[in-house]
């Protein structure tokens, strides 16, 4: 009974929110992935992906961006891109 009284709380104050209030929200349900994850960056035409092995992606709600380290080149790199436009896919 409790879930379904949270379920209906939770319908109605999403419908209550704007978008950009909503997307807020969503950004904060996320702090970090910790895993093997396919992220990708998307803008028009442009598309750039990174695999992160054994580790972590992570937010930066106020800001709307994620970071993590990957290696390129067999280098390691620190990536931050704008959550709007990344893709995060887990892989095995």
């Amino acid at each position: 009974m409790m879930i379904r009284i949270f379920s209906l709380f939770l319908v109605v104050f999403l419908f209550g929110c704007s978008e950009e209030q909503q997307n807020k929200l969503s950004r904060l349900g996320v702090t970090w992935l910790e895993g093997n994850y396919q992220v990708t960056f998307v803008e028009g035409n442009h598309l750039k992906s990174w695999t992160v092995i054994d580790g972590k992606v992570t937010t930066e709600p106020n800001k709307g961006y994620y970071f993590f380290w990957t290696r390129v080149d067999g280098k390691k790199r620190y990536v931050q891109t704008p959550i709007a436009r990344t893709y995060i896919e887990e892989i095995n």
